[in-house]
C-alpha cells in the first residue's frame, strides 16, 4: 500500500465514497470462499471515471504487481445496462429478438477482452457506447496485462442476462464472468 501511495497517483477513498460503493461487497464473499484457510491481504483500488490516458498510466503502475505470483487481482464488472430506464436501447435486428442482439454486442466486447487489446476495447466502447460500468477498470487491467512481463490468457467462462428483453419496454442487465491466468506453454485449450 504505501508503495502504491508513494507514487503520488492513488489516495485514501473517503468514507462516504466507500459506503456509496457496493462493488468491494460482491467481492468479499467470493474470495473469502477462494481463500478459505489462507492468511490473505486484500488491497481494494477502486477506480473512477478516469480518462484513456489515466487508465493507461494505472495500468503500467500496476503492471508489476501481476509479474508477483504472490497477488492476485479481483475485477468487477457487470455488461449491458439495456432499457429505456438506462437511456441505452442499442438493437441489431439482424440478430433477432432484443435479447439476442444484448448477447451479441456482450459477446463481441467479451472477445475483444479476451484478446487483451485495450486499444480494441476502447475503440468498442466508442462504437457502440455499451453500458459497462467496469469500463474503466477493464481497461486498466488491459493495459496491466499489456505491460507485465507474464503472459496472461483472459478467457469468459459463463454469461447470463437478468431478464430477456422481447421489447422496447423490456430491460435487462447483462453478467459475465472471466478467468485470467497465466498462459503456460504446452496449456493451450486447457481450461
Amino acid at each position: 500500500i504505501e508503495e502504491l501511495k508513494a507514487t503520488g497517483k492513488f489516495e485514501f477513498m473517503d468514507l462516504n465514497v466507500d459506503e456509496a460503493e457496493h462493488s468491494m461487497e460482491m467481492h468479499l464473499p467470493y474470495l473469502s470462499k477462494v481463500f478459505q484457510g489462507h492468511n490473505v491481504k486484500v488491497v481494494p483500488i477502486l477506480v473512477g471515471a478516469v480518462n484513456s490516458q489515466n487508465e493507461a498510466m494505472y495500468g503500467q503502475l500496476l503492471a508489476k504487481y501481476v509479474d508477483d505470483p504472490k497477488n492476485f487481482f479481483s475485477v468487477s464488472s457487470d455488461f449491458c445496462h439495456w432499457g429505456s430506464r438506462f437511456s441505452y436501447t442499442y438493437y441489431d435486428k439482424k440478430h433477432g429478438a432484443i435479447h439476442k442482439s444484448i448477447e451479441a454486442l456482450d459477446r463481441l466486447g467479451m472477445e475483444i477482452i479476451e484478446t487483451g487489446d485495450p486499444d480494441a476495447f476502447k475503440q468498442y466502447l466508442e462504437e457502440y457506447e455499451n453500458t459497462i460500468c467496469g469500463r474503466h477498470p477493464i481497461s486498466v487491467l488491459l493495459h496491466m496485462l499489456k505491460h507485465c512481463s507474464t503472459k496472461i490468457k483472459v478467457g469468459f467462462v459463463r454469461y447470463e442476462q437478468s431478464s430477456q428483453c422481447k421489447t422496447t419496454r423490456d430491460s435487462s442487465v447483462s453478467y459475465a464472468s472471466a478467468v485470467a491466468k497465466v498462459d503456460t506453454p504446452g496449456e493451450v485449450g486447457k481450461d
